[in-house]
């Protein structure tokens, strides 16, 4: 399964982000998306999952049978915001209990709402309180626990980990790299030392492009160097 991204354009006013972009993302694979503030990484996120229309260009999901559908729905792709968006008037179980209703065909276990929700750390005591009264790492677990349980074609992460404490994060590492098995998961990071540890390859959005770095030198001592370098050399930025 292919996420193609062909001659994509984007602009906002006078701005370009997204200047004929072309790149092709796998399933199998995880790539940290890098990037200067500003230079598109969110926009770019919401082009793929369709909640923004792109100016011209094409973006596809080939799947595994090798049938193309440019013509994709939200549906196929599970967006983990930076800043979770979940109904505050309802509890956690409430809500799972809710997702597993309307999505009973694609879950991908059968599981209980209590059980997906232990298996994310939120324990029985707290699945019964409202989501307005959660901290913003326990909502950030609720809704990448949604995202995993029906495991789309693709599963983009906008900064996943920055608001889970050491236990919690490794928790979270764990679901995602198990994930790569049935999805194409991109995404977003400032801190290199976790693209590092969880991407199978790093694709930098700079200069209004998508570039990919090459895989065998992640784990290299001079590879934030090489990041930093590139970025520095980019015209877009805060």
């Amino acid at each position: 399964m292919k996420l193609i991204l062909e001659d994509v354009y984007k602009r906002f006013d006078e701005k370009i982000l997204f200047d004929d972009v072309s790149f092709t993302f796998e399933k199998g694979k995880i790539y940290g998306l890098l990037g200067r503030n500003g230079a598109g990484k969110t926009t770019l996120f919401n082009c793929i999952s369709k909640n923004m229309l792109i100016d011209s260009g094409k973006i596809e999901i080939e799947y595994d049978d090798g049938s193309v559908n440019p013509n994709y729905d939200n549906t196929e792709v599970g967006f983990a915001y930076t800043q979770p968006n979940l109904p505050d008037f309802m509890t956690a179980y409430e809500f799972i209990r809710f997702f597993m209703d309307i999505n009973s065909k694609r879950l991908k276990k059968n599981w209980t709402a209590e059980a997906y929700l232990l298996s994310v750390g939120i324990e029985k005591e707290d699945q019964h309180k409202l989501l307005k009264d959660f901290s913003h790492g326990m909502k950030n677990k609720v809704q990448m626990l949604v995202s995993f349980m029906v495991a789309p074609p693709v599963l983009l992460l906008d900064e996943p980990l920055t608001s889970f404490d050491v236990i919690a994060a490794h928790e979270m590492k764990e679901m995602i790299l198990s994930a790569k098995e049935d999805s194409i998961i991109i995404f977003s990071t400032h801190i290199l030392q976790l693209a590092q540890d969880l991407c199978d390859e790093i694709v930098l959005l700079n200069n209004h492009q998508l570039s990919a770095i090459d895989a065998s030198s992640i784990h290299d001592k001079d590879f934030e160097e090489e990041i930093v370098a590139q970025l520095s050399a980019g015209k877009e930025g805060e």
